[in-house]
């Protein structure tokens, strides 16, 4: 067994946090969210509350691909929030990640940050269309999208949950990306990749053209080219998750 572990220079102890992970699966911790695919669980460190994500264990071939070829997801999940950080955008302050590994290849790993009390995520803004301050907050975050772009931050699961939101003064508000694992970084990132990031977050025409609008403030496109291209990545995206999800009941029904 071989065990790999990184703390960041923010982490005062680090015994507690090793002795919360060796410990995971006990009764220690408050499991956080659903835990339907990674378990969350939060802990008191030192008066500060904690979060420790524990990645699915992957299947034969990912084992070895993380100790061979690739990264584990709670490696990058670090790195890219260091990355992260140290180009001004929000998300949780990294602490650690730890990995394990036997002879075969990674058997489980983790990623603990601090943990961030959010007013909402991107989620709210989707299900609830009167939320207080909507079109405010969609604006504010798509010019924080804007922002991700020009630095050359491509964050592949930019999607409705994995954005917190605070309501900070003055009607104003801060971003905090979470669920790091999967992100591209380029010199520059073109038209096509800008509006492609935004597939992902609503199916709503509406919410399209608020944030299309507000993009193209920033952006050399005209309004029109803004939402006409975010609108068609947006269909795409929504088709191929509608056929999955068909797909997915098909192979549900054959096996029952």
């Amino acid at each position: 067994m071989t065990i790999k572990l990184m703390f960041s220079n923010a982490v005062q102890n680090s015994k507690e946090i090793l002795r919360f992970i060796k410990e995971f699966n006990s009764d220690l911790g408050t499991v956080f969210g659903d835990g339907d695919r990674n378990v969350i669980k939060l802990f008191d460190l030192d008066g500060k509350t904690i979060n420790i994500k524990s990645f699915k264990i992957p299947n034969i071939v990912n084992k070895i691909a993380y100790k061979y070829f690739r990264k584990s997801k709670a490696k990058r999940s670090f790195e890219y929030a260091t990355i992260l950080l140290k180009n001004g955008i929000g998300t949780p302050q990294p602490l650690a990640y730890f990995e394990n590994f036997n002879s075969i290849g990674l058997r489980d790993s983790y990623y603990v940050s601090e943990h961030l009390e959010a007013n909402l995520t991107f989620r709210e803004l989707v299900e609830i269309p009167d939320y207080p301050d909507n079109e405010n907050i969609l604006r504010q975050f798509t010019k924080f999208t804007f922002d991700l772009h020009e630095k050359g931050i491509e964050f592949l699961d930019h999607s409705p949950g994995n954005t917190l939101i605070k309501n900070e003064e003055n009607n104003t508000y801060s971003f905090y990306l979470v669920d790091l694992n999967r992100m591209n970084f380029h010199e520059s990132m073109d038209f096509d990749m800008r509006m492609k990031n935004f597939s992902r977050l609503t199916p709503k025409k509406e919410m399209i053209a608020v944030m299309s609008n507000e993009y193209a403030k920033y952006y050399t496109e005209s309004e029109s080219e803004v939402f006409e291209k975010m609108w068609q990545f947006t269909i795409q995206f929504q088709d191929e998750f509608a056929r999955k999800r068909r797909l997915k009941k098909k192979l549900k029904f054959w096996k029952s």
